[in-house]
């Protein structure tokens, strides 16, 4: 094929090109399915009419942390470092 290339290198390249190729196919495929095909809604999303509200900070005992006062003082001088003035 390439006086200048080894044999070797001509197949490698053979493979690579029919590799693009498959690939490139396979892609083509793939989107055309895509556009063609429109997925069933799933359960969750026929009853979701809107964002649900969110819950209070103590409905639940894993959300709330009871902190130190040294930790609510530490957390607070972070606060006023990270807020914008």
């Amino acid at each position: 094929m390439f006086p200048s290339i080894s044999l070797a290198q001509e197949i490698g390249l053979a493979v690579l090109v029919a590799a693009a190729l498959v690939w490139f196919v396979g892609l083509g495929h793939m989107m055309r399915g895509n556009r063609s095909h429109r997925p069933e809604p799933r359960a969750y999303e026929q009853g979701l009419t809107a964002i649900p509200a969110q819950r209070g900070a103590a409905s639940h005992p894993m959300e709330t942390v009871e902190l130190t006062e040294a930790e609510e003082r530490a957390f607070a001088g972070l606060i006023r470092t990270i807020a914008p003035h």
